[in-house]
C-alpha cells in the first residue's frame, strides 16, 4: 500500500476524503485526539503513546497532514548540499555505529584541511549551497583544525552555509582543546559556523545509552550544549534515532524533552527522525539486523509532527528512509526532503540502500511526483526563488 501512495498520491487523499464525508474521521479509538489536533491543543505523553499504539495509520496521517498544511500548505523544501566527514577515527566506537574506526585500523582516515578545501573548490555547486560536516571523535583533533576548516570554506565563498559539528563533537572538541563549550562555540561562530546539525541525540534514554552508546554524552548534556548554542545565536536541528532497542515510551519522552527545550530557546530549525540502519553494527547483531518498516517510519514522522507543535519543519531524510517512503512522508507531516546530500558516508556504512547523493533536478521531480510544490531554500530556510 505504501508504494500505491507514492505513485498515486491521490489514493490517500481520496480515502481520507471518503472518511471525512461519511463522518468516520470522528470515529474510532483516537477520535478525541483528532479533535485536540484540529483545536490546536498540545498533545500529552499519553496522547503520543496512544498514537503509537493505534493501528489507524490513515487517521494519524490525516492529523499530521492537516498540521503540516496549516504551516506550509503544499510547499516542500529542499537544499543543494553535500556532506563532509573529516575523519572516521573515533574514541567512542558506539555499538549503534558502523562508521567509526580505531586509530590505525583498516579503513581509518583523517582528511587534512587542505584536502577538504580542494574537494569543495573542485565541486560544482551553486549558491545557495550547504556543507554538512560531521565525523568521528578523533583523540588529537581540537578546535584549531575546525577553525581552519570553517574559515577556509568561507574564503572559498562567504555564501556557503556551514552546518557543522554535532553537540557530541562540540563536547569532545572543547575537552581536547581545554576549553568550555561556550568559548568553543563562540570561536567556531567567529570562524564562520552558521548552524549545528542535530545528530548525536539518539534517544534520550539512559537505559539505551548504557547498552548502545555508553561513552557518548548523555541526553541531558546534549540538550545543555544546544541551549548554550541557542543562547549565543547559533541555531541547530534536532534528531531522534529510532528502530533499535528503544521503547515507544522512550520515543515519546524524547520528543517531549525536545519540545520543552524549544519552548525555552526557540533555537531548533527542524526535527529529523532517523531510522536506525543496522548492518555492520553491534546493535544490529542484537536485533538480527532487522530494520523497522515503512509503517513505523510513517507513523514516527506523523507523530513527530503532532507532538512537536513548536517546530516549524519536519524532515524526511531520504538517505535513511529510501526515496519512496520519503515521498509518502510528505503526506504524513514532513515538509522537507533535506537535499542533494552528496557523498553521505555514515548511513551508507550501516547499509543504507539509497543512492549516495541525488541531482537537484531529480529531487525537484520527486517532490512534484508526490503532489507538492518544490521550494529551494538556504540553510536558514530562506526561500531562494523558483525551483525551476
Amino acid at each position: 500500500m505504501i508504494h500505491v501512495f507514492v505513485y498515486e498520491n491521490s489514493y490517500i487523499h481520496s480515502r481520507l476524503l471518503e472518511r471525512i464525508m461519511e463522518g468516520r474521521w470522528k470515529d474510532g479509538e483516537i477520535a478525541d485526539l483528532v479533535e485536540k489536533v484540529l483545536n490546536g491543543e498540545r498533545l500529552s505523553k499519553d496522547d503520543g503513546l496512544r498514537l503509537y499504539r493505534s493501528d489507524d495509520l490513515l487517521q494519524i496521517g490525516y492529523m499530521a497532514n492537516w498540521a503540516r498544511s496549516q504551516r506550509h500548505g503544499k510547499n516542500a523544501y529542499f537544499i543543494s548540499n553535500r556532506h563532509i566527514n573529516p575523519s572516521n577515527i573515533c574514541v567512542n566506537r558506539c555499538k549503534i555505529c558502523a562508521f567509526g574506526r580505531d586509530p590505525g585500523a583498516d579503513g581509518a582516515y583523517l582528511l587534512r584541511v587542505g584536502e577538504i578545501l580542494n574537494i569543495l573548490q573542485s565541486s560544482v555547486y551553486r549558491v545557495p549551497f550547504e556543507v554538512h560536516i560531521v565525523g568521528g571523535l578523533h583523540p588529537e583533533i581540537g578546535i584549531d583544525y575546525y577553525i581552519e576548516l570553517i574559515s577556509g570554506i568561507k574564503k572559498i565563498s562567504p555564501d556557503i552555509y556551514v552546518k557543522a559539528l554535532t553537540a557530541v563533537e562540540i563536547d569532545h572538541i572543547a575537552k581536547v582543546s581545554g576549553l568550555d563549550v561556550k568559548t568553543t562555540l563562540r570561536s567556531l561562530k567567529r570562524a564562520g559556523l552558521d548552524m549545528l546539525p542535530g545528530g548525536g541525540a539518539e534517544i534520550f534514554s539512559e537505559r539505551c545509552r548504557r547498552i548502545g552508546w555508553d561513552k557518548k554524552i548523555s541526553g541531558e548534556r546534549w540538550m545543555e550544549i544546544m541551549r548554550i548554542a541557542h543562547s549565543i545565536g547559533i541555531k541547530s536541528n534536532a534528531t531522534m534515532l529510532y528502530g533499535h532497542i528503544e521503547t515507544e515510551e522512550e520515543r515519546i519522552d524524547h520528543l517531549i524533552k525536545l519540545r520543552d527545550v524549544q519552548d525555552e530557546t526557540g533555537g531548533f530549525c527542524a526535527f529529523i527522525p532517523l531510522a536506525f540502519t543496522p548492518d555492520n553494527t553491534r546493535i544490529g547483531e542484537m536485533i538480527n539486523h532487522k530494520r523497522c518498516g515503512g509503517v513505523d517510519d510513517l507513523k514516527t514522522i506523523a507523530i513527530s509532527r503532532l507532538m512537536l507543535d513548536n517546530f516549524d519543519h519536519i524532515k524526511a531524510y531520504w538517505i535513511g528512509l529510501g526515496v519512496k517512503t520519503a515521498q509518502v512522508s510528505l503526506s504524513f507531516g514532513a515538509d522537507d526532503l533535506d537535499g542533494t546530500i552528496i557523498d553521505e558516508k555514515v548511513f551508507h556504512a550501516a547499509g543504507a540502500k539509497s543512492e549516495n547523493g541525488m541531482g537537484r533536478g531529480e529531487l525537484i521531480n520527486l517532490i512534484r511526483e508526490a503532489g507538492f510544490l518544490p521550494l529551494e531554500r538556504d540553510g536558514a530556510y530562506r526561500i531562494v526563488g523558483s525551483a525551476d
